[in-house]
């Protein structure tokens, strides 16, 4: 039973459980614990996004990390995917991230890297509780010259733009493209505007001014209709919406029509097949994907593989199974020949270079796929339980599925971290699937009342 961890780190309001600084300092000590072996002098880095919150957060994971006798590196805002890298970068022994992505300001949470890279296993992050819960830690105390010490990376940004920069073709600059860029006032803010005006873009930048309380605040990839809206304006090319913490991307066309992380994803495989850059001719997406992303691999003489909700998961998936290419409806882009993460800023780059490769407008390049009709409704429960404990439940769903039969699909999933039931139905028919969701939906309110 994990007592900290959810699907993407701990999350929680800052300053209440477990969001609190006497976590945070358990988890620095837990993690410098885990990474440690006496074989040399370690050490971790610590990257935060713009919230107010963060450097009450960061100083104390640095003061458990230091009180381990491991040494730590501050990063200071930058963004998810730079934290990864930087962490192989400087061969450091972990990365910690300070961030709750998209959720408002005031909630907070911790992302923790191993020294390649990649989030930890579920296993891991166990271990870590139980460290914690265990008091295994309480008696070990490096004293004198054997405590960690803590000192800033101050050209952090620098290395990330220039990372990203390398990404990119050196046959292609961005000199006839006009960019609205949004960077939801979070920690891309410093390093995209430097990335595509570098590479010769003219760029509009708009959620640029971090002050600790507006990250996502009506701006960035969960609210892209304000960069469409100034696409609309200005005539630009592209617009490209990041979110808090930099790891999604959303984006719209020349003429301010929003392309969700399916679109995004069935134009990059397609060029990544045409090239046969595509492991395995496969994409590896989540269960919330829509089935036309399906239909487009298929088309390409290739197969779309499903994995768990969260990016992590669809990671953990392509390196089990060898693939290079997957991602998230939400905006997060997972190219592994590049980075260990979603990476915003290095998607809107790979597909810039489609566009000047194609010569087409983003419009055209997303035509490639139909979305089918999706639902998506929550219900709220008075406390969490699994829907196949629901009586009723199995057998309403069973009966929806086959009404729907090959023509659609329905999911229905617990939330991770609230009561609430999801339920999604996808489909031929915007009327039926609607329908059949509702039903759905009924049976669990009828039920949470008896």
């Amino acid at each position: 039973m994990r007592q900290l961890f959810g699907t993407d780190g701990v999350r929680g309001v800052a300053n209440t459980y477990p969001m609190t600084t006497e976590i945070a300092m358990q988890l620095g000590r837990a993690i410098a614990f885990i990474v440690k072996n006496n074989t040399k002098r370690h050490h971790i880095v610590i990257g935060k996004d713009t919230r107010v919150s963060g450097y009450m957060i960061e100083n104390a994971l640095a003061a458990g990390i230091c009180s381990m006798g491991v040494d730590v590196q501050l990063l200071g805002p930058l963004p998810t995917p730079g934290i990864a890298f930087i962490t192989t970068s400087m061969r450091a022994d972990a990365g910690v991230v300070i961030s709750a992505s998209h959720n408002p300001f005031q909630d907070n949470g911790i992302k923790i890297f191993s020294k390649d890279g990649f989030k930890l296993p579920d296993e891991t992050e166990l271990d870590i509780e139980d460290l914690i819960f265990s008091q295994k830690m309480a008696a070990l105390r490096p004293v004198a010259d054997q405590v960690g010490k803590a000192s800033r990376i101050d050209d952090a940004c620098g290395r990330y733009i220039v990372f990203l920069k390398n990404t990119f073709p050196d046959k292609y600059t961005l000199d006839d493209f006009h960019i609205v860029l949004d960077c939801a006032h979070g920690a891309t803010y410093k390093v995209a505007p430097h990335v595509f005006a570098e590479l010769g873009a003219k760029v509009t930048c708009i959620g640029v001014e971090p002050d600790g309380k507006n990250i996502n605040r009506n701006c960035g990839a969960l609210h892209p209709e304000v960069m469409a809206e100034k696409v609309k304006q200005l005539g630009a090319d592209i617009g490209l919406a990041l979110d808090g913490d930099g790891d999604r991307l959303i984006v719209c066309d020349e003429k301010g029509v929003i392309v969700d992380g399916d679109h995004i994803m069935a134009i990059c495989a397609a060029d990544l097949a045409s090239r046969r850059k595509l492991k395995k001719k496969t994409l590896v997406a989540t269960v919330m994907s829509n089935m036309g992303l399906e239909k487009v691999m298929t088309d390409l003489g290739g197969q779309l593989v499903r994995a768990n909700v969260g990016d992590r998961y669809v990671v953990e998936t392509m390196r089990a199974k060898g693939y290079n290419f997957g991602g998230e409806q939400s905006g997060h882009l997972v190219f592994l020949d590049h980075n260990t993460t979603g990476d915003g800023i290095l998607a809107g780059l790979q597909l810039l270079a489609i566009m000047i490769k194609k010569k087409k407008p983003l419009s055209e390049l997303a035509d490639i796929m139909t979305s089918y009709p999706q639902v998506l409704e929550n219900v709220r429960m008075s406390s969490k339980i699994a829907p196949e404990q629901i009586q009723g439940f199995s057998e309403a769903l069973l009966a929806a599925e086959e009404q729907l039969g090959k023509r659609g699909r329905i999911l229905v999933r617990p939330s991770g971290t609230e009561p609430v039931i999801r339920v999604m139905a996808e489909g031929e028919d915007k009327k039926e699937i609607s329908s059949i969701a509702l039903e759905l939906c009924d049976v669990i309110r009828r039920a949470d009342r008896v």
